[in-house]
């Protein structure tokens, strides 16, 4: 029977990235510093991570375009080696 599961790998890194953030965010508030500390260390985190999603689409574009390529040309090697072993037989 055909196991209808609808959780990819996809899935699993966003869990793993909110269960991440969230640890974080406890672990940060928990820690013993001024409220205006906190707010410091949450402002610098967040001009890092504004810098980093800039690069991320261009990044994702290239990704998808090598991984694109590498199944193209799977696929054609596949195709050409199941008609060869047909007109062989």
């Amino acid at each position: 029977m055909r196991d209808n599961n609808c959780y990819s790998g996809a899935h699993l890194l966003l869990a793993f990235l909110a269960g991440g953030i969230a640890g974080a965010a406890v672990a940060l508030l928990a820690a013993p510093q001024s409220g205006t500390d906190t707010r410091g260390t949450l402002r610098g985190w967040a001009r890092d991570a504004q810098g980093k999603a800039v690069r991320v689409p261009d990044a994702m574009r290239r990704i998808y375009a090598d991984a694109s390529e590498a199944a193209k040309k799977a696929f054609v090697e596949s195709f050409a080696e199941s008609v060869s072993e047909k007109t062989d037989a």
